[in-house]
């Protein structure tokens, strides 16, 4: 009997796998719809709070959700523009930063030979070639923009997915077959992502809004987009901060000299580490926090699944599935699995037995 159970409970597994990988690859065939759908749903999640709050005015739903919309659309007009004509100087006088870090590589090859220290050109050309980053940049940038080519489908999405915000949960319980049916599970799992998509969204707003001011003072060229990237890369913790330091820094070493660029990126650590490491767990809780294993593995996986899409909003689709993970008690398990040491510390010794029990 024992041996049975085994074989059933193999079987599972590997069915189970097989949807996965079916899944996964349906998804990455389908990757220019799927990052639509997404982004469509990000800016809903951020959309519904102001609508149920002038809905709880007594703002009729459909003039509700065209307020919300016109100032959105208004907000990413001024984005768009703003940021796009940066993007399309920079991409224009990328060549010429590229050429300057260029000579500046081969001059510390010179350096480093009159230290007896003797670097290959081949070496420095392409493993220590600091360009790459600022290409990578313009990519990820472009990349973000081509997604958001369809903006006119994704606002109609939205608008729609606002429409029905308000109407879903009577929905539901009409399907179900009981009108006061209460779902709690489902309620606060929805409320954790729409909480934690409102206060992350506000936090990398700060980081973006504080970063391109410190460039701007600094007179780094370009400081609106490396705010704006600033803006994207706080999605992710840890890694995004370096990641968007980068290419700035290196813009500021090769336009402003050594002491400005190290203004820059000590600029990056303090905003980095305060926004990070003070004021993100006060508003979130530690319970919201994701191991650094697991934010390095959702950036090379949704990356891979979804492009830059996936590059930016990796960390809020893997805190989604945790979400989902941890309001089923068969699952909840992985969302500890998924959670960083000191959150993981933080669970009562009651609630790790009982969760040991239900795995």
């Amino acid at each position: 009997m024992a041996d049975q159970s085994n074989a059933l409970n193999g079987t599972r597994f590997l069915v189970i796998a097989a949807a996965l990988v079916i899944v996964i690859y349906g998804i990455n065939q389908a990757q220019s719809v799927v990052a639509l759908f997404l982004v469509s749903v990000f800016l809903a999640l951020l959309g519904t709070p102001p609508v149920l709050w002038l809905e709880r005015k007594r703002v009729p739903s459909l003039v509700a959700v065209m307020i919300v919309m016109a100032g959105m659309i208004t907000l990413l007009l001024i984005i768009g523009a703003v940021v796009g004509s940066s993007l399309s100087t920079f991409s224009d006088v990328l060549p010429s930063y590229q050429a300057r870090l260029h000579e500046q590589v081969l001059a510390l090859k010179a350096l480093l030979a009159r230290k007896e220290i003797v670097i290959t050109d081949s070496v420095l050309l392409e493993y220590l070639n600091p360009g790459a980053a600022m290409s990578l940049t313009a990519g990820l940038l472009t990349g973000v923009g081509s997604a958001l080519s369809n903006i006119v489908l994704i606002l109609l999405t939205v608008t729609f997915i606002l429409l029905e915000a308000s109407s879903f949960p009577i929905k539901l319980r009409s399907v179900l077959g009981d009108p006061q049916r209460a779902f709690p599970r489902f309620t606060k799992f929805v409320n954790d992502i729409k909480r934690y998509m409102v206060i992350k969204t506000i936090i990398s707003l700060t980081a973006g809004v504080t970063i391109g001011l410190w460039l701007f003072i600094l007179g780094v060229d370009f400081p609106v987009l490396w705010g704006f990237l600033a803006f994207l890369l706080h999605y992710i913790p840890n890694l995004g901060q370096i990641m968007a330091a980068i290419p700035a820094v290196l813009l500021a070493f090769i336009q402003l000299g050594m002491g400005p660029a190290a203004l820059a990126g000590a600029g990056y650590l303090v905003v980095g580490f305060v926004l990070g490491n003070v004021v993100e767990p006060r508003l979130m809780g530690r319970k919201l926090g994701l191991s650094t294993l697991v934010v390095f593995l959702s950036l090379i996986f949704w990356g891979s699944l979804l492009g830059p899409i996936g590059v930016v909003l990796c960390v809020p689709f893997t805190m989604t599935l945790k979400f989902a993970f941890e309001s089923s008690k068969s699952t909840r398990w992985i969302g500890v699995l998924l959670e960083s040491e000191k959150s993981a510390e933080s669970i009562p010794p009651a609630m790790k037995k009982k969760i040991r029990a239900d795995a």
